[in-house]
């Protein structure tokens, strides 16, 4: 067993889940990297570009190419995490699509509703679902194994947009499985968290990014600014340290204040 604690990160080719696994690389772990693609596009890096940066950090990588939305392989996908580094201390369950179209609710398709559900709440659930099994099954040791899970849902999971159905409601129920997965495992020790990204800068957001430009303009996020995907990883490698073992399902939005009322 690697005495490096394990992070089974997925989205993690590029955007928030990237950031996550530079950050917790520099501060002592191993990544285990899920994407559906191994190379970049674009002149972007992709999943295989990852090893070097997290090798830089003193950490191993382990690239695994497979859709979430693909349950049947989720199994696979545990064993071989457990098979390379012997153990899973972290799981950030991150990967995420918008639509491939923004439609008005009278026009979202079930072509879109089945293809984000699949990846963004019916995936993350299960995979979520088989790692808190090798979570619990994983006797305490001196090694200090300490499991948590965390969730990257969205402030989409409270704030509707009438133009993305689809995204709204799988990220509110995400929101609700974090919830869940936060009282079965409370009582074996294990902590689960949900993180709200508000307006990150990522490709996802690219098509409206004027809009969203226009909208820090305008004041609509208090700090000023956009974010960007290390203002999240920070947050996860927090929870990772263990800052707040306590607070098992918490709710952490990191929005630049889009969260605060205002008359």
């Amino acid at each position: 067993m690697s005495e490096r604690p394990t992070a089974f990160i997925t989205g993690a080719s590029r955007g928030i889940g990237r950031a996550i696994a530079l950050e917790l690389a520099a501060r002592g772990w191993n990544v285990a990297g899920l994407a559906r693609s191994g190379a970049g596009t674009d002149g972007r890096p992709g999943l295989h570009d990852l090893e070097a940066p997290v090798s830089e950090r003193g950490g191993r990588f382990l690239p695994l190419v497979a859709d979430v939305a693909d349950t049947g392989r989720h199994q696979t996908l545990v064993e071989a995490v457990l098979e390379t580094f012997g153990r899973i201390d972290l799981l950030v369950s991150n990967a995420g699509v918008a639509p491939e179209e923004r439609r008005d609710l009278l026009e979202t398709t079930e072509e879109s509703w089945e293809r984000v559900l699949a990846i963004n709440l019916r995936g993350a659930f299960f995979l979520a679902q088989k790692v808190a099994r090798v979570m619990l099954a994983h006797e305490p040791d001196s090694e200090g194994y300490e499991p948590a899970i965390v969730f990257i849902t969205s402030i989409s999971a409270s704030a509707g947009s009438i133009d993305r159905a689809e995204y709204c409601i799988a990220k509110a129920g995400l929101s609700m499985a974090a919830a869940l997965f936060a009282d079965r495992l409370a009582g074996a020790g294990i902590p689960v968290y949900e993180i709200r990204p508000g307006i990150i800068r990522t490709d996802m957001i690219a098509p409206v990014l004027d809009r969203y430009e226009a909208m820090v303009r305008d004041g609509d996020v208090p700090l000023g600014r956009l974010g960007e995907p290390e203002d999240v990883a920070r947050i996860v490698a927090a929870l990772a340290r263990g800052d707040l073992a306590y607070a098992t399902g918490a709710v952490i939005e990191v929005s630049g204040g889009m969260n605060l009322r205002r008359l």
